[in-house]
């Protein structure tokens, strides 16, 4: 199943990371995975991965390359915004997710009531 870019938001410079490195795989078939995996100290994580698409993810056609999802982490994704930062705090993506009800710290985990 393909569904639209409103799902799932990147911002411009996310887009511009994300490319980069699926360009640095040489390898057409890959992709940005997005996922939520149970743990971390608020109860579900974010999981960032580039990877080819596995058998049943949803194909979120972006401009440059594909997010794949599987069922399970759409539930808990849908209008999510993915940004990439590289300040004096640190570099790396952030996930800004209107479902989530808390989050850690270090803004990784993050839980759903």
């Amino acid at each position: 199943m393909t569904v639209t870019t409103d799902f799932v938001k990147i911002t411009p410079k996310a887009s511009e990371e994300v490319i980069r490195l699926v360009k640095a795989e040489n390898n057409p078939e890959i992709g940005l995975r997005l996922a939520v995996k149970g743990g971390g100290c608020s109860g579900l994580s974010y999981d960032l991965q580039f990877t080819p698409k596995d058998e049943g993810d949803t194909i979120i056609q972006h401009e440059g390359f594909n997010v794949f999802m599987d069922a399970k982490s759409m539930i808990y994704l849908k209008g999510m915004a993915l940004d990439f930062q590289d300040g004096l705090q640190g570099k790396g993506f952030v996930f800004v997710n209107p479902n989530a009800t808390s989050t850690c710290g270090c803004g990784e985990s993050f839980s759903i009531t």
